[in-house]
């Protein structure tokens, strides 16, 4: 790389003059032999600053401007560089060439006339305000560039590089360009300066010619020859640092790479440098929409792309970006093909669910049907500008339907095809269903209880294993099963029913000995009823004792109608017309705090109402206040003992309205007295606005009284007051003795 500084004379300077065969295109043929890139990648070494094409054939005014200056050399300016042996040293580069009239096509007349060899061997080079040379775009328009002078207007020549060029030129015989070579070397060697051979264009090299340079080379004293490529750059800086050493003996000398090895080394640095600079993109470009002004910006003080654009030039490095934002464009555009895609099976199932409309239909004609449905521009939006993924649409991510052209895709058509066949697989399965279950119907095989097992070799055949797995027929199985066994044991019922007198003698506890079930199996062993539940024998003798316990308790939690019982029924009809709060409503009233008076009714026939009030208002203060977890109440207590349909012994009066009802039975008829009290009740306010009474809490409470002689046992009074409670929907207490933990768990409760 170019470093412009101030003359230091500590610095060691040399003057290198690059020679080789030029003249006419008679001569030389039809392209140069690349003296003119060796100097401009040695000088300016940067991809950007080097130029493949430099002319020889100038006008008379480009040939007498500052550049040229009428001389046939060319002054390629100065070069600082540390090489081998890391000690800096200033180099002065000038090309000694042949300069055609594009008017003639025979060299230009000059100050010097000699012929081209003499001039090429010249050590000593004048030439008043002679400018640095850059690129052939620069004759005739120097004051675009930047202008630097030959220093002084002269140099005296310390070595040559003589360039043979081992490409197969075009309209040139190598073996004439070597006898050039030769008789050009006899001539520097007589100046007595250092002579470095340099191989050009060794990436188009021939063979025998650079084995036929090497030759030469060790014809005349044993030459060092380098192998270069100024297009590769390689071995550039090894040829001139070559030759500096020759210059200054006291340098180290210098190892001499061949060209292959060479070449090795500059691709492994240009690929590291290529990778770096890939990833630096791919961290900074995530958007396939990035611009190439943008993103070079925010990557121009990046060693990455530094090293790159100076290595493989601008140009590669914004290719390398092109083609990143094309993989990231084809990649989103692919993630949008996808989603599509997978979103084409679900569009299919909403628009086209049946196949007998699509069933002989090409995917082009669904195209037209699917256009005609309600839904259409739902899933699909019908773009202007064609195919969808070379428009902006790509980029609308808030439109999600799916453009009508990707239906001409092939993927499109086989998803097409692939909801057809789903269609068809699914007719043919739910036929093979449907035949499955008449075979399960119409076999005679197929019993109650009869496991799949054994059943499975009757009814199965080819076709069936070909469309459904055996979980799916067994499922199917299991459910007709379950169904048969359902009917067998509701026949199976109507036979016992049939043969009733079969039960009349059992014992009162409705236990059956082993004798008697002998008897009863004997007596309904062939009834095909009895025999349809062989292979459910326990399940059968459970309907048996059911049926029994049935006969001697008739209860509809016994019935064998189960939910259609009557009795059911009608319950279920009576609690639908009177709506019962829950139980926690019924606390939730009681407890509410905004609540400070509480009015009570307590319902009892035989005084139990009024011991129940007095033992309440025993634990009151003086003016009826009673204390419940910690907050005061004001009790108003209504015992009611007769007939809820006097006006005397009313639920509510116009000073009192009831908050809830302690109902209190110690026997069956005080029991009996409680619910006809409460439907009474009930019935006095259907149809009226103030039915406060239908909601009112209701808790049910036996308890013992003193000398009970009924002969009714307490289990028996509970398990009758659970049954009213549970048909009342209200709360039941268990029975205790009157005193004052039991009055305080009634008020809290």
């Amino acid at each position: 790389m170019m470093m412009a500084r101030k003359q230091d004379v500590r610095i060691p300077t040399y003057n290198i003059s690059v020679v080789g065969l030029s003249g006419t295109e008679k001569e030389k043929g039809q392209c140069g032999i690349g003296k003119s890139c060796l100097c401009n990648r040695f000088v300016r070494p940067s991809a950007d600053e080097f130029h493949l094409d430099h002319t020889s054939v100038l006008s008379t005014s480009d040939f007498g401007g500052r550049v040229v200056n009428n001389d046939h050399f060319l002054y390629w300016g100065e070069v600082v560089r540390s090489l081998e042996d890391c000690i800096e040293c200033k180099m002065h580069v000038v090309e000694q060439t042949e300069f055609i009239d594009d008017q003639t096509f025979q060299p230009h007349r000059s100050t010097a006339l000699q012929p081209y060899i003499k001039r090429a061997a010249a050590t000593k080079l004048a030439s008043a305000e002679k400018l640095m040379y850059f690129c052939t775009d620069q004759l005739g328009l120097e004051q675009d560039f930047e202008q630097k002078q030959m220093p002084d207007g002269k140099l005296l020549v310390d070595g040559f590089l003589l360039c043979i060029d081992v490409s197969r030129g075009m309209n040139r015989n190598f073996d004439d360009q070597l006898k050039f070579v030769s008789n050009l070397y006899n001539q520097l060697a007589k100046t007595k300066k250092p002579i470095v051979v340099v191989l050009t264009k060794c990436d188009e090299g021939v063979e025998r010619y650079i084995r036929d340079a090497h030759t030469f080379a060790l014809s005349k004293k044993n030459l060092q020859v380098v192998e270069t490529s100024a297009r590769s750059n390689v071995n550039i800086d090894l040829a001139f640092s070559t030759l500096v050493q020759l210059i200054d003996k006291s340098r180290g000398k210098t190892k001499i790479i061949p060209y292959f090895e060479a070449l090795k080394q500059q691709s492994q640095q240009i690929a590291a440098a290529k990778d770096k600079y890939e990833w630096l993109v791919s961290r900074i470009v995530k958007n396939h929409n990035e611009t190439w002004s943008n993103v070079s910006r925010k990557m121009q003080s990046s060693p990455e792309y530094q090293d790159y654009v100076y290595l493989e030039g601008m140009q590669k490095a914004k290719k390398l970006f092109l083609q990143h934002v094309h993989r990231l464009k084809q990649e989103h555009i692919e993630r949008r093909r996808k989603m599509y895609l997978a979103m084409l099976p679900q569009v299919f199932e909403a628009l086209i669910p049946d196949l007998d409309e699509i069933d002989h239909l090409s995917c082009i004609k669904v195209k037209k049907l699917l256009e005609t449905k309600p839904d259409f521009l739902k899933w699909f939006i019908v773009l202007e500008e064609t195919p969808w993924d070379a428009t902006s649409h790509i980029d609308n991510m808030e439109n999600e339907r799916i453009p009508f052209d990707l239906m001409e895709t092939q993927p499109a058509e086989q998803l097409y095809e692939a909801h057809l066949e789903k269609l068809r697989n699914e007719r043919k399965r739910a036929e093979m269903r449907r035949a499955f279950k008449e075979n399960l119907e119409t076999s005679p095989f197929i019993t109650p209880g009869k496991p799949w097992e054994e059943a499975r070799s009757f009814i199965m055949n080819e076709d069936f294993y070909m469309w459904l797995e055996e979980s799916i027929y067994m499922d199917i199985y299991s459910k007709h099963q379950k169904q048969i066994i359902e009917k067998a044991k509701e026949e199976f019922q109507e036979l016992l029913l049939e043969y009733s007198e079969l039960f009349y003698e059992l014992e009162l506890d409705a236990k059956p000995s082993k004798e008697k079930m002998g008897v009863i199996q004997d007596v309904l062993g062939e009834e095909q009823r009895f025999k349809a539940l062989q292979k459910l024998q326990a399940e059968r003798d459970a309907l048996i004792l059911k049926h029994i316990h049935f006969v001697y308790h008739p209860m509809k939690e016994t019935c064998p109608s189960c939910l259609v019982c009557v009795d059911s029924k009608i319950e279920h009809l009576i609690s639908s017309r009177f709506i019962r709060p829950s139980e926690r409503n019924q606390k939730n009233l009681l407890s509410d705090s905004n609540i400070d008076r509480i009015n009570l009714v307590i319902l009892g026939k035989d005084g139990l109402a009024r011991e129940l009030a007095n033992e309440i208002r025993a634990l009151c203060t003086n003016d009826d206040k009673y204390v419940i977890e910690g907050k005061m109440y004001e009790l108003s207590l209504r015992p009611i003992e007769g007939n809820v349909r006097l006006p005397v012994n009313s639920f509510q009066t116009p000073t009192f309205q009831p908050h809830g009802c302690l109902c209190l039975y110690n026997s069956k008829e005080s029991l009996s007295y409680v619910v006809e009290s409460i439907e009474k009740s009930r019935e006095s306010t259907i149809g009226r606005r103030d039915n406060h009474l239908v909601r009112l809490p209701l808790t049910l409470i036996l308890v013992n009284k003193r000398g009970d002689t009924s002969g009714e046992t307490l289990h028996s009074l509970i398990q009758q007051g659970q049954q009213i409670a549970s048909k009342l929907q209200c709360v039941f207490l268990d029975p205790a003795s009157a005193g004052i933990g039991y009055v305080k768990s009634l008020l809290l409760a």
